[in-house]
């Protein structure tokens, strides 16, 4: 069982957790962000994260690891894989979450969703909705960052490898902004050329 103080490691040594002054895809500011694409060049990493959760899920007969592409695929693919189970990933299209490629959930199967970082969980619960529109059971929910705090309740075990709350302000509320001495610097891939 892997330590909160050994996952933070984990974070910080990869580059995923960050800190400074940052513009969220919301708009608002905060000084921590996650580059969650930072911590899959690391296999080892990877693996011994999903580890941690894999062990969380182990007793619950789960047969399908579900992900949101394109962020958490490589996570639920180690989860699955360490779960010894299949894996599936979802897409939008047309601005909807949706199942392509000739995946299917089994009417009955037990499902694990995965995901990368939430702040509002809104990509979990679009995936979630799909498991249950299956007529699967939702077994839990396994999370790379929690940045709510352990406050999302998705009907469900949920299981994070790393939990904290984020704070985050208003861009004319920012005491960064305020300070006025760290630039404000805008991560994330959303709205690349």
């Amino acid at each position: 069982m892997l330590t909160n103080q050994r996952i933070e490691e984990i974070l910080k040594d990869s580059g995923t957790l960050m800190t400074g002054h940052f513009l969220y895809t919301s708009g608002r500011h905060g000084e921590k962000y996650f580059e969650k694409a930072r911590i899959l060049q690391n296999p080892a990493y990877v693996s011994e994260i999903m580890s941690h959760l894999a062990a969380q899920f182990k007793d619950d007969n789960v047969d399908i690891v579900i992900a949101p592409a394109v962020g958490a695929v490589i996570l639920g693919f180690e989860l699955a894989r360490q779960l010894g189970t299949a894996c599936l990933f979802t897409e939008r299209e047309n601005d909807k979450m949706v199942l392509r490629r000739g995946f299917k959930i089994p009417r009955g199967s037990r499902v694990v969703v995965a995901e990368d970082v939430i702040t509002t969980g809104g990509s979990v619960q679009e995936v979630i909705d799909i498991v249950k529109n299956a007529e699967a059971t939702l077994v839990g929910v396994a999370l790379l960052v929690d940045r709510t705090g352990g406050k999302q309740n998705f009907g469900a075990k949920t299981i994070a490898a790393y939990t904290t709350v984020a704070a985050s302000y208003a861009a004319d509320d920012c005491p960064i902004c305020a300070a006025g001495d760290v630039p404000l610097v805008k991560p994330g891939s959303r709205n690349l050329p």
